[in-house]
Parts: structure tokens; sequence; C-alpha cells
């Protein structure tokens, strides 16, 4: 399983939100690629980065931060966040960005999905966040009747190389993973999960582990990382397992 570090932009600067509200934010770096080569030093395979401003307005707003984290690490960088159309897949991809996570879009416009998968294949993650079950979009600022499962399997078949499923209620909120709702995403496709929310400690990583099995490739943390109560090193070598 891999460990996924996670750097969120909004205004230039790395922080964490709780539950999504913009009206809740930490912040922890103002120099978000310092950050992502912290996290590369670490042992980190893979950077997940967030243009938070970019979710709630509905275009790039970060991307000069982006740039930067690009430029300053080697590892990939999967980012997220206002992407909404194929110029702007396109305009990350030729910046170096090495998978585009779509959100709001995969309930807006499915086809883009489908599109951008044959058009960059392996390279294209369908980002599904979820509250109570139900899929939430524009920045989590809307929950739709659409139930996460039901918008996964409509990717399958499609080239998706992975869906990102975060359960908004624990996410930043260290109170551990969603293991029931991760593990029933997970059976119900054939597309790789990547668990995201609640992440606290080791014993969450270690928690999360048996999903493999499942087909839960990996695990996005965040500020469990940020304030200390989750090594990267350690979890990285507990993951290896």
């Amino acid at each position: 399983m891999i460990i996924i570090p996670a750097v969120d932009i909004k205004n230039g600067r790395c922080v964490r939100l709780f539950q999504g509200r913009m009206d809740s934010e930490t912040i922890f770096s103002n120099d978000p690629a310092a950050m992502a080569k912290r996290w590369q030093e670490d042992g980190a395979e893979i950077i997940h980065v967030i243009d938070l401003d970019g979710a709630f307005e509905k275009y790039p707003q970060n991307l000069d931060s982006i740039k930067s984290i690009v430029e300053s690490i080697h590892v990939p960088v999967q980012l997220g966040g206002g992407i909404r159309n194929m110029d702007t897949i396109k305009a990350y991809i030729g910046i170096g960005i090495t998978r585009i996570i779509i959100g709001t879009e995969a309930i807006n416009n499915p086809q883009l999905v489908k599109d951008a998968c044959k058009e960059f294949p392996d390279q294209i993650v369908v980002g599904i966040d979820a509250r109570n079950g139900f899929v939430a979009i524009e920045g989590w600022t809307q929950t739709t009747r659409i139930k996460a499962v039901d918008l996964a399997r409509k990717f399958e078949d499609c080239g998706v190389t992975a869906i990102n499923f975060t359960d908004i209620h624990r996410d930043g909120m260290q109170s551990g993973p969603n293991i029931v709702e991760t593990r029933r995403l997970a059976e119900a496709v054939s597309i790789p999960v990547i668990a995201s929310g609640g992440v606290s400690t080791i014993e969450d990583i270690k928690n999360l582990l048996p999903l493999k099995e499942a087909g839960v490739i990996g695990v996005i943390t965040g500020r469990a990382l940020y304030s200390g109560t989750l090594n990267l090193k350690e979890a990285i070598k507990v993951s290896k397992k």
C-alpha cells in the first residue's frame, strides 16, 4: 500500500481544512513546494496536491505554487481542484503533472473523464468525495443524491487509473478512516481505490492494510503528518509489510 502525503494549497500556502470547510483552515507552511520536497525526502512515492481555491472558484487558482512543486521534486504529482475541461487537463499535463483528479465533472460531465482517459492513458483519477455515502461536489459545498458506489461503477472499463475515495466527515478530523465504506467501494469495482480522510496514527495505517486484498492500493494523509501524530517514514515502512 502506498502512503501518499497531501499538500493542499489555499492562497499560495499549504493548509489543512476541517471537513473541507474553507473557513476552518490551519496554515502549516507558506511554501508548499518545500513541504512536498520534505515528504519526498522522507520516502514519498507520489504527492497529492489539491488547489483548494480552484475547487471553489471552478478553475485553477494556484498555478505558480503548483509549478514550483513540480519543479522542486522528482516523484510524481497527482493534482485536483478546479479541473473542469480538457484544456485545463492538457495544461497541467504539459507542466509535468502525472495524474489528474477529476471530481465534480465526474458527476456533471462524465464524458470528460472518458475522453481524458483515452487521450491520457493511466493518468486520470476520479475523485469521489462522500458525505453519508452520497457524492459531494463543487468543493464539497453540494451533496448529490448519487451514491459513491454507483458513481464509481460508471467508470468501469474506461481506463480510470484509480479512484480517490474521501469520507468528508473524517477529513481533517483525525478520527480514523472509514474502513467499512472504503471496503464497500473497493469491492464494488475493479478500479484500484485510494483511501482518504481520518488517518491519525500508525494504527490507522495498520487497520487499512487488510483492504489491500479488496483493491485499496494507497492512502492519502495530510493533517496527521503535519501535526506529528503520524510519521511518514514509519508509515511507509509499515505499509510495505
